[in-house]
């Protein structure tokens, strides 16, 4: 760890504190913001070097997870050994670290879920898939980075590729593992779904907690081994909500109407029912979070499915010009990135009002992460589950670093 006193401005809160966690000549980062990483008391949570804002290689032998204790210096320690590591999730009473392990190709290979005691000891594997997926002809590829844990920690959501290579059109799915009995499922299939964002919702009544937010990139383009050349077409992404059995596909109210497009990150308001996104306006020109709830789907309507419920957080901005961004567990607090881009960006925290009514009650600039925005190298902000701590990434010392900011 390394504080950085050079980061904060004139603007920034007295008493703020700028540490560097990494430093190495090789890249390191944090794990996609809406990643389920950290320890419910605040004081652990899972990074990676050689990495970049979007995952890593599985290819690359240097890429590790590591174990940051902010009680014990930021002290880093790796918790993953194999090449091919991805997709972290630490359980909800912070006791494992569930991991996958991709050694898949199109058509073929395997994928291994292991758990490991966040000490590193107990390293286990639950299952390996190296077959078709159960009552399907579909072998995963192209796993992607991030998986995401039920409340209850007994079932993970994972999504791929399950194209075979010599397949126009082959489709993209969700696949959900139930961790005591070692079995998958595949719950959601079809070629829309490249780029899926899995998030189990955080409540814990049993509806809830079977839960999970979805992103659907309509009119995507892509070849036969899964490279996608076009993410999205011209009425952008949708976002939905279906139970990990597969049942009861829900839509979130944003976007799709022409004017309004879901900019590709959402993440659920704490341990609530809702959800928030970053949006894009064309007229006006702004970029704007709005939050919501799951409705009964009418065919990808987004924001005019009927009964559409919901606010738009920044509306007490002239020109709102925010991207990603992270609550606390409570859903009180939130912390994003904004920009303008060719300034390096900025930070800000803001408090929560009542969801469903209130914009944001409070704003703290906190600083500016000096970025350069480049492909791969986004801040990502998120906060610990306390919300007393926020966490960045920046490429201000000329490599991409994972940095933490304490004490506004």
């Amino acid at each position: 760890m390394k504080l950085r006193p050079d980061l904060i401005d004139a603007n920034s809160p007295k008493g703020l504190e700028v540490v560097q966690l990494t430093d190495e000549a090789l890249p390191s980062s944090h794990v996609y913001m809406e990643a389920q990483i950290f320890t419910p008391d605040s004081k652990r949570f899972i990074l990676h070097r050689s990495a970049h804002a979007h995952g890593s290689d599985k290819n690359d032998a240097e890429h590790r997870y590591l174990l940051c204790d902010t009680e014990n210096g930021c002290r880093l320690t790796p918790i993953t050994t194999e090449r091919g590591a991805t997709a972290p999730s630490v359980s909800p009473d912070g006791k494992y670290l569930y991991y996958f392990v991709n050694e898949t190709e199109v058509g073929g290979g395997r994928l291994t879920l292991k758990r490991v005691n966040l000490d590193g000891t107990g390293r286990t594997t639950v299952m390996c898939v190296d077959a078709p997926l159960p009552g399907t002809a579909y072998r995963p590829s192209d796993i992607y980075p991030l998986s995401t844990i039920s409340s209850d920690g007994q079932r993970l959501a994972l999504s791929c590729f399950l194209g075979d290579g010599n397949t126009d059109e082959a489709p993209w799915g969700l696949m959900v593992f139930d961790i005591r009995k070692a079995t998958v499922r595949l719950i959601l299939s079809g070629t829309s779904w490249c780029n899926i964002h899995p998030q189990y919702c955080r409540a814990t009544d049993p509806a809830s907690s079977h839960a999970i937010l979805v992103q659907d990139n309509h009119d995507c383009r892509y070849d036969r081994q899964g490279k996608v050349t076009t993410l999205v077409g011209g009425l952008g992404a949708d976002i939905h909500l279906i139970q990990d059995d597969g049942s009861d596909f829900r839509t979130l109210p944003w976007g799709r109407d022409g004017n309004e497009f879901c900019q590709g990150h959402q993440c659920w308001r704490g341990c609530s029912t809702w959800a928030i996104t970053s949006t894009g306006t064309r007229v006006p020109s702004e970029q704007q979070l709005i939050e919501g709830q799951a409705i009964p789907d009418t065919g990808h309507q987004g924001l005019k499915t009927p009964g559409a419920q919901r606010n738009h957080l920044s509306r007490s901005f002239t020109t709102p010009n925010f991207y990603h961004f992270q609550t606390d567990a409570a859903g009180t607090c939130l912390v994003t990135d904004a920009g303008p881009h060719d300034t390096g960006g900025r930070l800000f925290f803001f408090t929560l009002g009542a969801p469903g009514k209130d914009a944001f009650t409070s704003c703290t600039y906190l600083l500016n992460p000096h970025n350069s925005w480049k492909k791969g190298v986004h801040i990502h902000p998120f906060l610990s589950p306390d919300g007393k701590t926020a966490f960045f990434n920046s490429d201000e010392s000329g490599v991409l670093q994972a940095y933490m900011v304490r004490g506004w």
